[in-house]
This record gives structure tokens, C-alpha cells and sequence, in this order.
């Protein structure tokens, strides 16, 4: 490809396709936002992992044609979240197939075991967040909620503001009466 000896042109191949495709990944992101990569959605980890598969088999394309067709598929994966996004926006169920909705694992300053079980999130977990979010008493911790990116927020203090757990799943993992 650039080189007459086969280890030489091997090496400069993979340094140099490699930053090329660094870039063009950069490129990418900068066009369609930082959303390309952050934790939002399971549609945007797989994009995420996928990215990164693509990004290597550019450093180790022995052809043009098969570097540019790697470049081409993350092309066409920047463009299928910018069209998924756009769709999410406008449907709700696109947005649900799409994204988990949040659970409600604490409520009241109890602890919904059957969420905890259904999510698989320990209970030493769940503390560990109380402790992070400084809760120094159970009775305050007005919800704890397992968000769609995987995070777990604590809301505690004196009250909540009803709209604030709008859109979690409350019913369906709520403990037997």
C-alpha cells in the first residue's frame, strides 16, 4: 500500500490509517454532537462499541477499498443515530422500543425489593449511592431511581416535586401488598 517490504508497509499502514480514521472519527462527532458517545441510551453503547470495532479494522485495512468502506460504515452509523434520535424525538414508540424507562428502586425512605430483584441491582448498591449522595437518614430519601443510562439517582431532603419521577416505572415493580 505505501511500502515495498511487507513489515515496514505493515506498520506505517496501521499508524497512519489508524490517525486518519481517528480523525474522521472526530470529524464525525463534532458534526453530529457529543451524544455520539456518551452514556445515554443502549442504542448509544452499542453505536459506541461499534465505533470502536470499525476504528480498528481501519488500522489494519491492507487495501483502499477496504478503508474507505470502513470509513463509509462510520459514516452510516453517525448517520443512523442522527435518523434514530430525530425519530425518538417524534415518537414515543420509537422512544420506547428504543430506551428502558427509569425504575423506582426506593420510595419514601423504603426500599422496593421487587425493582431491586427485577433490575438486579444489589442492596449494598443501592447503599453505596445513599452513601455517595450523603444521606445521613433513611426517612428522607424521598426516591432512588435507576436511570436509562444505567446511573442511580437519590433524591432525598424534605420533599419532591411529583414531576420529577414523571416517566418512571413505578406499578410494575412495586411490592406485593
Amino acid at each position: 500500500m505505501f511500502l515495498d517490504n511487507d513489515t515496514f508497509d505493515a506498520l506505517l499502514r496501521g499508524f497512519l490509517l489508524a490517525m486518519i480514521a481517528l480523525v474522521w472519527v472526530v470529524v464525525q462527532i463534532r458534526v453530529v454532537g457529543l451524544r455520539s458517545l456518551s452514556k445515554m441510551t443502549t442504542f448509544d453503547f452499542v453505536m459506541t462499541v461499534a465505533l470502536g470495532s470499525l476504528l480498528a479494522g481501519a488500522a489494519q485495512a491492507d487495501e483502499w477499498l477496504v478503508f474507505a468502506q470502513t470509513l463509509t460504515g462510520m459514516l452510516g452509523l453517525f448517520v443512523l443515530q442522527v435518523i434514530a434520535g430525530r425519530l425518538r424525538k417524534s415518537s414515543d414508540t420509537v422512544e420506547t422500543f428504543m430506551q428502558n424507562a427509569p425504575v423506582l428502586l426506593m420510595r419514601n425512605g423504603k426500599i422496593n425489593h421487587t425493582a431491586l430483584k427485577e433490575t438486579r441491582v444489589a442492596e449494598s448498591d443501592l447503599y453505596a449511592k445513599l452513601r455517595e449522595a450523603n444521606v445521613l437518614d433513611m426517612a428522607k430519601v424521598q426516591a432512588v431511581v435507576l436511570e436509562t443510562t444505567g446511573d442511580v439517582s437519590v433524591l432525598h431532603g424534605d420533599s419532591l416535586q411529583e414531576s420529577l419521577l414523571q416517566n418512571v416505572e413505578c406499578d410494575k415493580h412495586s411490592e406485593p401488598g
